[in-house]
Parts: C-alpha cells; sequence; structure tokens
C-alpha cells in the first residue's frame, strides 16, 4: 500500500465515524440541545470521532469512484440521524406528559421557552424536558449515550441498511413513547377525574355556586402538590427506561 493509499484511507475512515456520530448528535437528547452553541456542538462531535476512530471498524481503503463514497457517507449519516431521531423521540414523552398535565391542571396555555425542536412547549412540559437534560449529565447518563453510539457499530456496520427494520423500530419506538408519556402524567388524570367529579356534584347540589372560579384554583394548587410529590418518580421512570433502551441497545426487542 503506498502512502497516498494508506493517508486517504484513514481519512476517509474518519469522515465515515463523524458522518455517523455527527449526524447522531444533531438530535441526542443532551447533546443535541439548541442552547448550546453550534460551534461547541460541532466541536465536540469531532473530538469524539477523533477518540473513537481508533476502535471503530472502518474500511481500509477509500473507493476509488465517488459513486461508492457518496453511498457509504449517506448509510453512515442515515443511521446517526436514526439512532439520534430515535433517542429524541424518547425525550418527546416528557413534553407529551407536561402537555397532559398543563390541560388536566388548567396550565394549558401558561408556555414556557421551546426545547431543542419542540414548539409551543407549556410551562409543565418545559420543565420536565429540562430536568430531564439535567439529570442526563448529573447521573452520567451521557457516558450511556456515547457507549450506545459506540455499540451501533456491532448492529449497523458499514455496509448496506436495514431500511425496513430501522423503520419498524422507528414506529415501535413512537408508540413507545407515547406509552411513557401517558405513564408519567397519569396520576394527574386520575385527579382530574376525582375534582371534576366533585365540582360537578358540587354544581348540582348548589347551582348557585361559580364552579368555575372555585374549581379552577383548586385544580392549580393540587396538581402542583401532585407534581411536587410525583416529580422525583416520574423522572426515575423515564430516566430509567431510557437507560434500558440505550444501555442495552434494544433496537429489536423494545415491547
Amino acid at each position: 500500500m503506498d502512502l497516498d493509499s494508506f493517508v486517504s484511507g484513514i481519512v476517509f475512515g474518519y469522515l465515515l465515524v463523524f458522518a455517523r456520530l455527527g449526524s447522531a448528535m444533531l438530535f441526542m437528547p443532551a447533546f443535541g440541545e439548541t442552547q448550546i452553541p453550534t460551534t461547541s456542538r460541532l466541536a465536540f462531535a469531532l473530538v469524539l470521532s477523533l477518540a473513537l476512530y481508533p476502535i471503530i471498524p472502518t474500511p481500509d481503503r477509500a473507493p476509488q469512484e465517488a459513486g461508492p463514497m457518496a453511498i457509504m457517507l449517506a448509510s453512515e449519516i442515515t443511521v446517526g440521524l436514526w439512532i439520534g431521531l430515535t433517542g429524541r423521540v424518547l425525550l418527546s414523552a416528557m413534553q407529551f406528559a407536561g402537555g397532559q398535565i398543563g390541560q388536566v391542571t388548567g396550565l394549558a396555555n401558561a408556555f414556557g421557552g421551546n426545547i431543542g425542536s419542540f414548539e409551543g412547549a407549556t410551562l409543565m412540559a418545559t420543565f420536565l424536558l429540562i430536568g430531564a437534560v439535567a439529570l442526563m449529565f448529573l447521573l452520567d447518563i451521557h457516558h450511556i449515550i456515547l457507549r450506545a453510539l459506540l455499540d451501533s457499530y456491532d448492529i449497523f456496520p458499514p455496509g448496506p441498511l436495514m431500511l425496513g427494520d430501522m423503520a419498524e423500530q422507528m414506529v415501535r419506538v413512537g408508540g413507545h413513547s407515547l406509552y411513557i408519556g401517558t405513564a408519567i402524567a397519569a396520576p394527574f388524570f386520575v385527579m382530574g377525574v376525582i375534582l371534576n367529579l366533585g365540582m360537578g356534584l358540587a354544581n348540582r347540589m348548589m347551582p348557585q355556586l361559580p364552579v368555575f372560579f372555585v374549581g379552577a384554583p383548586l385544580l392549580i394548587i393540587v396538581g402542583f402538590l401532585i407534581f411536587a410529590a410525583a416529580a422525583p418518580s416520574m423522572f426515575e421512570y423515564f430516566l430509567t427506561d431510557f437507560v434500558e433502551w440505550f444501555g442495552n441497545l434494544r433496537f429489536t426487542t423494545m415491547p
């Protein structure tokens, strides 16, 4: 192997690694947040690719033609985007849960700042999203994410893609995210049924009672109390499921 082929193989291998890891970092929870400057995210992806490049399987030689080279780069970008998007879809469970909590507690119109790609998030959803991202760094879950990116080469080695399986798993992740969000917001559904039933009975017993003016503050106060009591369990439930998915790379066994 001459020097030109050796150097071009190294450069092309690094580009393949950066194509997957950099694409994953675009949407990956904790790493792909819009609050992090773009230059910082790009620099981290470049350094991470350089650090992991020696232990990642890459072709020894770069393709001599532009067509195969473009196909390999496109495949790696597709895998990286798929991994990042699945993580983002799982994180969207917190936004869904926050939206449902806002509806039940009467805080649906209390909007918070947009986090990542989520537009029009309620105050509850913003709190849950920020809390989940902060706990990922606090509990070193970001190390598990980086390990999952490295382990992804065992499941998706460079080469032909399993697009059908990837699409199927994306649908499963979406359904699982909806399940997580519903489970997190379940205590508030119970609270809403009980309080609204009580206010309905009170209105039947005392028609002159302004139920809306009495019930709205009651819903907000009780909602905040339940939220304060249930928040630790809500974060624990979500992060446990998130760690299980990324830690074990259960792309094919998720219920």
